[in-house]
């Protein structure tokens, strides 16, 4: 039994080990499979390669995945498949867990237009083990290859520069940005650097400009731009990619074409200007006017100056025209002296005028110099000669009133007639010639005086004839003229006073046709032959009558007087006499038709002739003679017709068809035609000439051969004229004449002559050809001179006259004249200098002649003599009158004159005068300048000088330096030194050496090769510039070295290693070598260290720097390096050489010594809330100093770690542009700040960091800008434009950044769907840099729009004409949105008045129901639910738009009527929630129950909200800081400390609380200071004092209710409920009131208040019978922030009555933001208490053992995680005050918490300020609503028992069902959250029931649950506990469906009820 027993038990220790190994192995392989696909290496999950781009097809791109597991067969445990493979670019190999490339039949490009530089794929790998799935990524990044050449963006560049701009300023910078040359690889393979290359086609153009900057291609000026030399350049500009080895560098050239603007560097000329020998220099100008003595100076002013006194800028082309300056006009002098009395100049308009009249026998001439200068101060003014001639009083010749006179005369007019000025023949030619010496006229002034003048007609004198006297003359025809022969006369007319002839003028008389031919028929009477078979139309015979009238005068018509029968018809044109229509003609019959032939002159001129036309009918079988078509023809023959040509077809038919024979009678006697006999062709058989005869009339017959066989046709032929003939002079004509000089248009003489040919080819013409500046010729070849002559400058001219016909290729014929010019006395002599300078000798002889002047008059009579004008000159110098000879009449002495103040200088004026001749003097200036005499001579400082000299020297090698100094007075002639060699003396030194003349450098003057040890002596002269000239000479001895002697470089050129530019001093750069026999060596720098950078051992010949380099100012030396033999050196002596000199190239090395420096300092961005994942946000720009990779910039960010882990963005690391990283959707007001790093040398160098915030944005904070020009302009300029708009609201808004979010084509129409390319949307908003976030749409539109006229005055110039802005509106959504809430407020109206109907009907109803006490219950629980939607609705009754883009973008419109309509609670969840962080609800309770929807934005309440999320910093705007009272004197604070877990904010609505009885004046709501604070609690303090009943009396006495509604009523059932309730038990029951932790401030002790002792605390007396008090409530608490802990949600409290400084000594012990609003309600008179009712059972004291899922909780107190042995966390250091801040819309509410835990509910809550128990419904309300009540009229305080319902609840028609749901979801809400003393059970409802039933339906049917709609309303719960009221209007629902979203309720988790909430605040 023992060894069974031990059996038993081993065996059992076996199996238990064996189960627990098989246990331990199931495990361990368990664990095993779920290894399976994971990765076998360290390190992150993704696997990130790189490729280079264009890598070969099959490159490898993951070698092996390393994923755990066998993913083939056999034993396969993973299989694996590749997702996400964009464009198929990555093959999978799953067996070897190996990508590859495929670019089959492509290229893997990085560049544009491609853009591959990522490839990320997904590897599946799914666990065939267990069926997990793991989703390997693999991020494949692909390098740039430097495959793309730089593109510059235009073709080419142009920049246009003033010639005045300095010297190395930058002229162009249009390769900055974009819009120079891009490369499309990246990093330094797209980097471009710019240069300057050669332009063979433009060589200038190298030196003229220079690239200031290689990076950004800015182009500085290099030399000094004339526009009058050039005013183009062509720069070839070259543009290289910087990759990192330069020969893969690649390049692109561009020309920049350089226009030279013209600057103001010139001065002014006068006009006109003849340039000296084509320079621009303008020969004198000499302007002339003539006036007549004793002229008063209002008849002549503004003299007629001649050519007009004009100056111009010689900077012709300034631009803008604006810009060029006006020129200014002065008299300088003028002779003689007093000519300041007699004329003045006009400043600006040149006018000269006279001031008084002159007497001739005064003043002959003025002589003034009249400068010209610009009005800007230019210093280069322009003179020019002025001659004022005065006129003797006799001497002005007549003139004709008009230059050319028409007259028209009618060819009947007889003789005597006056000819006619107008063609009407009404008004007679007056013809009125004046004189000047008779009567001087103003312009427009009528003559009086007749001038008695003579007037000639010089030609047709036998014609047309002038009245002889009188002022007005008048021409009369002499002898009748017939128009046919003559049409128009024209000839001249000259005046003459005896003494003067005036100016021919030029007469054209018209002859008028009068009606004095008569038509007139060829023949008398005409006989025809007409048969009988000839139809109706056929022509009988041609009439033509001629007329040799013109126009009307010469039309003539025809018709038949008589005879015609009815049977012949006439053409009243042509004369066509034809068989009228529809007649037979008998045979044998006879007509003698009469035609008339008139003209169609006017009735009463009408002329007419008649003629006979005799017909006779034949029979058809007659023999009749042949018939022409035509009685006449008519033809024009070209003159120039070539002979044989066919003219006319003469053609005649014969009825009997027999032969007809063509002959020409008569009219041919020349035989210039040949008519063909047989077929009757008219052809030219000679040549025509038009000149001999025009004209042909030819007799034709036609005949067949029998008697009466003829008939006979006529042919005119007209011979048309031919350009065959040149015109021709006259032979008469005289070749030679004569005129006067100095006058213009005077007549020379006439040429005529004539051209056969007719027409415009005979109509002659006349030009001048070699003279037209000077002559002039008219229509009829008379030759007028056009400008005055001058003899002097030329005498005689050969003018050649050309007279051509009209023709289009005129022929023409030239006559040459000689025309000798007659001399007159106009000039007046002239010195043959103006200026003479002289120098006199000082103590020079009486006598002495020093200067020999000389004068010639032009004239060819003249007597000149000189005399010296100047008197005080006369008593010096004398001059002799006859030689001009200048002598001096006293001796002259340096030193006297110089006493005497006169210097040593004397200028005086001398005159030449021409003896009889009426000219003024010539004058001339004279200087004589009295010298000084040299005294000194100059004086070496050394007797002798020596130099030596390498026996090969080159030219110009200087050897040594001689002086001299001269003792005469500095700056004296005397005093200047200079230098030559004395040839003389030393005429083979002089050969080989020279003395530099102002230095006194001895250098060589050829290249030497001289024998060694060879001494030169060269002599030096050393001379002044003294009179005399003064000199001295000196030795130079000049000693060959020996070679040996000279030192030898080793190299001609010298290039050491680059020297860095921070080396430091005494930085050995190299060594130079020179080698010498037996010789100490001495080494200089000569040449090229002028900065001394550098500096050299004398005996090592080490070169080092001997100050700091910097490479930015220079980057190479060139030095050149002298050894000398120590020997020499000692002598101080050099001997340059080729041998001992040496060049030396040192290159500086660029160095990283200077940071990167950012374009600024902050840089702001923006970014929508729909941005994609790596947009571009902002550019980062860093620039450096340093060249080359040195000045390649390498970014990174520095973002503070988020939650997550993600960064929020990245930065490309080359270009500096910023992307995104992330998502932002629902993130608008929120920013970024973080730092950017840019480090030079691609990353490895020197760094410097800037700050960027990113402000997250929608388009609720944009504006459209709206503009009339195409968007690709707007792209164009869009940086000017953001310039202009982001300077505008920086006026306002100081540092605001402007950002482009889009440039489109205009949208418009209803719905926008409409676009207009022609003009463009410009969608930008701004970013405040204060708060880092956007400045709100509204104040954007203000800033702009307000400014838009000062914004399109700055646009112009970038957009064009006519560009400018349009409007300024919302961006399309916010308006599509605005459109779709007035659609739906349309559909609200409907509902609600469908509402009133239907509530107006059931009124009958409801008094039915409210008989029983059971209808009362349900009403009054209805009403009670009512409420609580009322309060789950946000202030306002509004819904949150689930289709807006954002959560508040009604409210951001300024429209809160609107109600969600198309939305499922599902997605207004997710929607919601998207908002949350932002969020903070308000609550408040208002006081009759009705829910007002028309208050005004100002009476709602001002929240702070706590902005602590980790996306961004702190925000001003939104700050932490409580609204409560200060710090001071142990005041209650609201608002303690915040923790950086938890926070919460109390909201205090700004309006103090003013006592009852002034709520007729409530006040705007205010921020009120600490000051201010404190005093309205004491006043709080001290009206809290007053007893319960003094305030029920208040009330009482306040109200105006006559009759109670039904939630009066309902009200009145509860409070009796309130005062059964365990008020008598306990206070600290949860059923009724709870109670509150609250800690002491000063012992830190925790107290346990009730509601009781908080109201009293609050000096407010509670009692439970006030309940039904319409006194509102003022504390409102919310939510923080979402991080409060789940299990310490609490329901929704109610809210407090009053507060007061009674609670000022306590705090709450979890931190929270309190703010107080004191609001005053109207006193109100409650209503009687209705009877009491026995009290409901109490909930139970303990859950259920298994409890439900709790409900939704509806509380927004927080309450903290705790343990209960823990003690209270101690209180937190009171915040500071809060700053003053302007209030801002507040972001959208916090979510719901979830309710509590059953742990939690056991557990004691540490803080709970509010009581949780519900107060009744009508005392629920938003506090932002509050506004009067309106007194009850009496007669409506019978409709108590209608439900009176406002806003969406009117259209609520299921009320009784939903809240019968509501009932049941809140009994739920008391049972999790009272205290488990209630032991009592509460009463089952039928509403209870079905709610617990609901609660055991599948968690999981949320996800399933439809959206239910209804007809006019639908209450839908949110998983979050929020109730909603949407707008459908589509279906009533369901008792299921109600259980369906119950069930949803009831199914959340926790952790559900976290991420599910509400946006709206629910007061329950």
């Amino acid at each position: 039994m023992r060894r069974g027993w031990w059996l038993v038990r081993w065996l059992g220790t076996g199996m238990a080990i064996l189960s627990l190994l098989t246990h331990s192995w199931g495990q361990d392989t368990e664990d095993w499979q779920y290894e399976e696909c994971k990765l076998s290496r360290p390190g992150p999950p993704a696997t990130i390669v790189t490729i280079d781009e264009e890598s070969p097809n099959g490159t490898v791109l993951v070698g092996n995945m390393q994923i755990n597991g066998r993913p083939q067969d056999p034993g396969r445990t993973i299989s694996l498949l590749l997702l996400d493979n964009y464009d198929y670019w990555v093959i999978l190999d799953p067996t070897r867990q190996r990508l590859y490339l495929n670019s089959t039949g492509r290229v893997l490009d990085r560049d544009p237009p491609n853009s591959i530089t990522t490839i990320v794929v997904q590897i599946q790998c799914t666990n065939e083990l267990v069926g997990t799935i793991i989703l390997h990524e693999v991020r494949i990044v692909v390098r740039d290859k430097n495959d793309n050449t730089p593109r510059f963006q235009q073709p080419r560049y142009y920049v246009a520069v003033n010639e005045l701009t300095p010297v190395g300023t930058t002229i162009f910078t249009g390769f900055a940005g974009n819009n120079g040359a891009t490369d499309i690889d990246d990093g330094p393979n797209g980097h471009i650097e710019y240069s300057i290359l050669y332009n063979p086609n433009d060589p200038a153009s190298n030196g003229t400009v220079s690239v200031a900057n290689t990076l950004s291609g800015h182009i500085t000026l290099a030399e000094r731009l004339n526009y009058e030399e050039r005013t183009r350049y062509l720069v070839l500009v070259q543009a290289n990619d910087r990759a990192p080895y330069p020969p893969n560098r690649r390049t692109a050239t561009t020309t920049l074409t350089v226009d030279v603007l013209d600057g103001d560097d010139l001065g002014p000329m006068f006009l006109p200007c003849v340039l000296v020998n084509n320079t621009r220099d303008c020969n004198p100008i000499t302007y002339h006017v003539a006036i007549p003595e004793f002229t008063e100076p209002s008849k002549l002013n503004p003299l007629n100056v001649t050519p007009s006194i004009r100056a111009v800028d010689m900077d012709r082309n300034i631009q803008p025209p604006s810009d060029r300056p006006g020129i200014h006009y002065f008299i300088l002098v003028g002779h003689p002296n007093t000519y300041p009395e007699y004329f003045s100049l006009n400043r600006t308009t040149a006018e000269l005028h006279v001031l008084q009249p002159i007497s001739r026998d005064v003043y002959q001439r003025f002589t003034l110099i009249i400068k010209a200068e610009q009005d800007n101060g230019h210093p280069l003014p322009a003179y020019a000669d002025l001659i004022i001639e005065i006129l003797d009083e006799n001497n002005q010749a007549p003139y004709f009133q008009f230059a050319t006179y028409q007259g028209y005369v009618s060819e009947s007019s007889p003789v005597g007639t006056t000819i006619s000025a107008s063609a009407n023949l009404t008004a007679p030619l007056g013809v009125i010639a004046l004189d000047n010496d008779i009567e001087e006229l103003d312009p427009g002034e009528t003559p009086t005086k007749d001038p008695m003048v003579k007037i000639t007609l010089n030609d047709y004198t036998t014609i047309f004839g002038l009245t002889p006297t009188g002022l007005i003359r008048y021409l009369r025809l002499l002898k009748p003229v017939d128009r046919e022969k003559q049409m128009t006369y024209t000839f001249t007319m000259v005046s003459s006073d005896g003494v003067q002839q005036s100016i021919p003028v030029t007469v054209n008389i018209l002859v008028l046709d009068a009606n004095d031919n008569t038509p007139t028929f060829p023949e008398v009477s005409y006989s025809v032959e007409v048969f009988t078979d000839m139809q109706q139309g056929e022509t009988v015979l041609q009439l033509t009558a001629a007329d040799a009238d013109e126009g009307l005068n010469g039309l003539v018509t025809y018709e038949i007087l008589a005879g015609a029968q009815g049977d012949f018809i006439i053409n009243n044109r042509t004369g066509r006499i034809t068989v009228a229509p529809g007649v037979t003609l008998t045979v044998g019959r006879s007509y003698a038709l009469t035609v008339k032939a008139s003209d169609n002159a006017p009735e009463t001129q009408r002329r007419s002739s008649i003629t006979t036309v005799y017909i006779e009918v034949l029979p058809p079988n007659n023999q009749s003679p042949p018939r022409f078509p035509l009685f006449t023809y008519s033809l024009e023959v070209s003159e120039a017709m070539r002979i044989g040509a066919i003219l006319l077809n003469l053609q005649a038919t014969d009825r009997e068809n027999d032969p007809i024979t063509y002959r020409i009678v008569s009219g041919d006697s020349q035989k210039v035609f040949n008519l063909s006999e047989t077929i009757g062709l008219l052809l030219l058989d000679q040549p025509l000439d038009r000149e001999t005869t025009d004209k042909y009339r030819l007799i034709v017959t036609a005949s067949d051969g029998n008697p009466g066989g003829t008939s006979t046709t006529t042919v005119n032929i007209v011979v048309t004229d031919v350009n065959d003939n040149d015109p021709k002079f006259n032979i008469t004509t005289p070749t030679n004449f004569t005129v006067q000089e100095e006058q213009a248009d005077l007549f020379i003489g006439e040429v005529t002559a004539t051209d056969p040919d007719a027409g415009p080819n005979g109509q002659v013409r006349y030009r001048i050809v070699n003279h037209p500046d000077l002559f002039t010729i008219s229509e009829n070849g008379s030759i007028y001179t056009r400008v005055p002559l001058d003899r002097e400058l030329r005498s005689q001219y050969s003018l050649v006259v050309e007279a051509s016909d009209g023709a289009v290729d005129p022929r023409r014929t030239s006559l040459t004249l000689s025309i000798q010019v007659t001399d007159i006395d106009d000039n007046s002599p002239m010195f043959s200098q103006q200026t003479y300078v002289v120098n006199v000798p000082e103590n020079s002889p009486v006598g002495t002649v020093v200067l020999k002047l000389s004068a010639v008059d032009s004239d060819l009579i003249s007597n000149v003599t000189y005399r010296i004008k100047t008197e005080s000159a006369q008593q010096l110098f004398s001059l002799n009158p006859i030689t001009g000879e200048l002598a001096v009449l006293q001796t002259l002495d340096f030193e006297n004159l110089a006493a005497m103040g006169m210097g040593a200088f004397y200028t005086f004026q001398v005159e030449a005068v021409d003896q009889g001749g009426v000219m003024p003097p010539g004058q001339a200036t004279v200087t004589v300048r009295i010298t000084d005499m040299n005294d000194f001579s100059p004086i070496f400082v050394q007797d002798l000088y020596k130099g030596l000299v390498a026996p090969n020297a080159e030219k110009g090698t200087v050897i040594t330096t001689v002086l001299a100094e001269d003792q005469d007075p500095p700056g004296t002639p005397a005093s200047f030194v200079r230098y030559r060699v004395d040839l003389d003396r030393s005429p083979y030194s002089g050969s080989i050496f020279d003395v530099e003349e102002v230095s006194g450098r001895v250098i060589t003057k050829v290249n030497l090769n001289e024998e060694p040890s060879v001494t030169f002596k060269l002599f030096v002269i050393a001379f002044d510039d003294g009179e005399p000239v003064k000199t001295n000479s000196t030795l130079v001895e000049i000693t060959v070295l020996q070679p040996s002697r000279i030192p030898i470089f080793t190299q001609e050129e010298y290039k050491f290693s680059p020297v860095s530019e921070l080396a430091p001093f005494g930085k050995r750069v190299g060594t130079i070598l020179a080698a010498a026999v037996n010789q100490t060596i001495f080494y200089s720098i000569v040449a090229g260290n002028e900065l001394g950078h550098f500096q050299v051992n004398n005996r090592t010949g080490v070169i080092s720097t001997a100050k700091p380099l910097d490479y930015e100012n220079v980057t190479s030396y060139v030095l050149r390096v002298q050894a000398d033999s120590m020997v020499v050196v000692m002598s101080n002596l050099r001997a340059p050489s080729k041998t001992n000199t040496a060049k030396v190239f040192i290159e500086v090395l660029d160095e990283n010594d200077h940071p990167p420096v950012f374009t600024r300092k902050l840089y702001i961005g923006g970014v929508t809330e729909d941005t994609k994942i790596f947009s571009s946000v902002l550019k980062i720009v860093a620039t450096d100093k340093d060249t080359g990779n040195y000045s390649a910039m390498a970014y990174r960010l520095i973002i503070p770690p988020t939650p997550e882990g993600q960064d929020s963005f990245v930065i490309e690391t080359y270009t500096g542009i910023i992307k995104s990283a992330m998502m932002f959707r629902n993130m608008r007001r929120s920013y970024f700040k973080f730092e950017v790093i840019a480090t030079d040398d691609y990353g490895i160098g020197l760094s410097s960091s800037a700050e960027v915030v990113v402000s997250v944005v929608n388009a609720l904070d944009m504006q459209v800008v709206v503009s009339t020009v195409p968007p690709t302009l707007v792209e164009e300029k869009k940086e000017e434009l953001i310039r202009i708009l982001e300077r505008h609201v920086q006026d306002q808004i100081p540092g605001a950044k402007v950002i482009v979010e889009a440039i489109g084509p205009r949208r418009h129409g209803d719905g926008f769907e409409l676009e207009d390319y022609s003009k463009t949307d410009l969608m930008v908003y701004a970013i405040d840099p204060l708060t880092n976030r956007a400045i709100s749409r509204q104040e954007l539109f203000k800033f702009l729009d307000g400014n838009v006229l000062d914004i399109n005055k700055e646009f112009q110039p970038h957009l064009g004409e006519g560009g400018r802005i349009l409007e300024i509106r919302s961006p399309d959504i916010v308006a599509s949105v605005k459109k779709a809430a007035q659609a739906v407020g349309y559909t609200e109206g409907a509902l609600l008045a469908l509402a009133i109907i239907i509530i107006l009907c059931c009124i009958p109803a409801i008094l039915i129901v409210m008989v029983t006490y059971k209808q009362f219950k349900e009403r009054q629980a209805e009403c009670a639910k009512t409420a609580r939607i009322q309060m789950a609705l946000p202030p306002g009754g509004k819904a949150p738009p689930a289709a807006a883009p954002s959560a508040n973008l009604y409210e951001e419109l300024g429209d809160n009527s609107i109600l969600q309509a198309k939305k499922s609670v599902v997605k207004e969840a997710d929607h919601q929630r998207i908002f949350s962080t932002f969020a903070c609800r308000s609550l408040a309770a208002r006081s009759n129950g009705e829910l007002h929807v028309n208050l005004p934005k100002s009476e709602s309440n001002v929240t702070f909200y706590s902005d602590r999320n980790p996306l961004t910093t702190h925000n001003p705007v939104y700050d932490n800081s409580p609204i409560g009272s200060p710090h001071a004197e142990r005041r209650f604070s609201f608002s303690p400390s915040h923790s950086a877990a938890l926070g919460c904010n109390w909201t205090m609505p700004a309006r103090i609380h003013g006592g009852l009885h002034s709520y007729e004046a409530p006040r705007r709501q205010v921020l009120m200071d600490p000051t201010t604070w404190e005093l309205q609690i004491l006043r709080a303090a001290m009206n809290g004092g007053r007893g319960t009943e003094s305030s029920d009396a208040l009330d009482i006495s306040g109200s105006t209710e006559t009759k109670m509604s039904v939630r009066e009523q309902a009200r009145q059932f509860e409070q009796p409920t309130l005062l059964e309730q365990p008020l008598r038990q306990s206070r600290e029951s949860l059923g009724s009131f709870s109670s509150v932790l609250v800690r002491d401030r000063d012992s830190d002790e925790i107290l346990e208040l009730t509601s009781d002792t908080l109201f009293s605390i609050m000096d407010y007396p509670y009692s439970p019978t006030s309940g039904g008090r319409d006194v509102p409530p003022s504390i409102i608490i919310s939510q923080g922030e979402e991080q409060w802990p789940l299990a310490s949600q609490r329901p929704t409290p109610p809210v407090l009555r009053e507060s007061s400084s009674s609670i000022s000594s306590y705090m709450t012990v979890q931190p929270c933001q309190i703010m107080v609003e004191l609001i005053p309600d109207p006193p109100d008179i409650p209503p009687p208490l209705p009877p009491r009712r026995p009290q409901p059972p109490s909930p139970p004291t303990s859950p259920p053992s298994s409890p439900p899922p709790s409900p939704p909780s509806v509380s927004f107190l927080p309450e903290p995680r705790y343990s209960p042995p823990s003690p209270p966390p101690p209180p937190p250091p009171p915040p500071p005050p809060p700053p003053h801040h302007k209030p801002r819309a507040p972001p959208p509410p916090p979510p719901l918490p979830s309710p509590p835990s059953p742990a939690s509910v056991h557990s004691r809550p540490v803080v709970q300020f509010v009581p949780t128990s519900l107060p009744p419904v009508s005392m629920l309300r938003p506090v932002s609503e509050r506004k009067h009540p309106r007194p009850l009229d009496p007669a409506q305080a019978d409709v108590g028992t209608k439900r009176e319902l406002k806003g969406i609840l009117k259209n609520i028609q299921n009320l009784a069902e939903i809240e019968r749901s509501i009932a049941n979801l809140y009994s739920q809400v008391d049972k999790n959250c009272k205290a488990p003393k209630f032991t009592k059970k509460p009463p089952v409802t039928e509403e209870s029931e079905g709610a617990n039933k609901l609660q055991s339906s599948d968690p999981r049917h949320e996800q399933s649950t439809p959206k239910t709609t209804s007809s006019s309303s639908a209450v839908q719960i949110n998983p979050a506990t929020s109730v909603n009221c949407t707008e459908d209007g589509t279906s009533q629902p369901s008792v299921a469906a109600e259980a369906q979203r119950s069930s949803q309720l009831n199914s959340n988790s926790p952790s559900d009820l976290s991420e599910n909430f509400s946006s709206q605040s629910t007061v329950l």
